[in-house]
């Protein structure tokens, strides 16, 4: 027979037990404090495999060493990586105990041919290339992200697939690669991707912040090469052939003049002479002179109204002097263009994981990129990580000789990265 005080006492206990328990289930989780926990223990060895990479840069599809060092990790925990996936890329899938769609996360691997200018312990060993455009951070947050995701398999809805691809500053002359191969190559398939996302490092913001646009966000790159053709003639005789040096000196003014006097001010557009080449000798009147250069728009009628006039100007200035020219203009990559309820979703778990102050909504970027190539096939977001540090001084633009990333950027890339899959699935 069960005691009036050990009753009561047994009372007490399920009530203290049952206000434990509400007090368990209603107490507020803040997202993705597990997140920085694993992601704590894991960026030592992140910070150092990024480093290990910008010390050892390789140019586009010649990634052979990189792609084996990422590799390696991914076989250290526990994944299956698929080699020489667009010449020398690097796939890995992450199958969820349950079952779901593929969300994709990608990562560029390629360097630049530029010298490295800083005084760093990691500096470049590789002379004329340097990861100047901060691939080498690109690489450890989603080796970071594989790792957080592997371990938490037994909690995915689906799959996660990891893409490191080569070439997306452009394979070498006469060779295919990047992401356009990729996606030739059936990346996207088996099993099929729902959803795709990719980051880019951005010095113009410090680090900490996330800028997600929805719509076009990065500009479509089109290479033009114009040969103006003249007639060779003495230098002192100018007038005895065809001159093709001032016929091009006045295509690059009317070029200028193209954007500012036909183009909407309130739609971007750049138009960028980049290379001149004409002539052998200083007393020769040169036979023919090279143009090329670039044009960056976020509006497909502009651009092809741009590429008209462009055409026009080279024309009526051959003509007027009686020179011949070839003109030619191609697609280097399509505008990045961010499906809006995908970024809106971005968007949305950013703020969830990182808090409001954290999250801006960009003006376009007028770079390129041919991540494209995935977002023309399935709905994608790019989205831009700020690794700018005035206190340590890393203030220095992409593509420059002095550029270099912030490491603190590094966990804040795994966990936007990591809460993007998991939300993304969970839905």
């Amino acid at each position: 027979m069960v005691s009036k005080i050990e009753s009561r006492w047994r009372f007490a206990l399920k009530a203290a037990v049952a206000i434990l328990s509400t007090m368990v289930i209603s107490a507020p989780v803040v997202p993705g404090d597990d997140l920085d926990s694993q992601i704590a223990r894991e960026l030592p060895k992140l910070v150092e495999i990024r480093r290990q990479l910008h010390a050892h840069p390789e140019l586009s599809n010649r990634e052979v060493e990189t792609a084996k060092l990422i590799a390696g990790y991914l076989r250290s925990i526990g994944l299956e990586p698929r080699e020489g996936v667009a010449k020398t890329g690097v796939v890995a899938l992450i199958q969820g105990a349950k079952p779901g769609p593929c969300v994709l996360l990608r990562a560029d691997i390629d360097a630049l041919p530029i010298d490295e200018k800083n005084d760093l312990a990691y500096r470049s060993l590789n002379p004329g290339v340097k990861h100047a455009c901060g691939h080498d951070l690109h690489m450890a947050v989603l080796l970071g992200a594989a790792k957080v995701l592997a371990q938490m398999r037994n909690q995915l809805h689906g799959s996660v697939k990891l893409v490191f691809q080569p070439a997306e500053e452009g394979p070498p002359s006469g060779e295919e690669g990047g992401a356009s191969l990729m996606v030739k190559e059936g990346v996207l398939d088996d099993p099929p991707v729902a959803a795709a996302f990719a980051l880019h490092d951005d010095p113009d913001y410090d680090t900490g912040i996330l800028t997600v646009r929805p719509g076009s966000d990065m500009a479509e790159a089109d290479t033009f090469d114009i040969t103006v053709t003249g007639q060779r003639a003495h230098g002192a005789f100018p007038h005895k052939g065809v001159d093709p040096i001032p016929i091009a000196a006045q295509i690059i003014l009317q070029f200028q003049s193209l954007i500012t006097r036909t183009q909407d001010a309130t739609k971007p557009a750049v138009l960028s002479v980049g290379i001149i080449e004409g002539g052998n000798r200083f007393n020769i009147v040169a036979g023919s002179v090279r143009l090329s250069g670039t044009v960056r728009t976020l509006d497909a009628a502009q651009r092809d109204d741009i590429k008209a006039r462009m055409e026009k100007i080279v024309s009526s200035a051959c003509g007027a002097f009686g020179a011949t020219y070839i003109f030619e203009l191609t697609t280097a990559a399509p505008m990045v263009v961010n499906d809006p309820r995908l970024a809106e979703f971005t968007r949305k778990t950013f703020v969830k994981y990182f808090g409001p102050d954290h999250v801006i909504e960009s003006p376009p970027h007028m770079v390129a990129e041919d991540f494209s190539h995935f977002a023309s096939k399935v709905p994608a977001v790019y989205f831009h990580l700020g690794v700018r540090n005035e206190a340590k001084g890393l203030t220095h633009a992409l593509h420059t000789e002095l550029f270099d990333a912030d490491d603190d950027a590094i966990p804040i890339g795994v966990k936007a990265m990591c809460a993007l899959a998991l939300d993304y699935l969970a839905k």
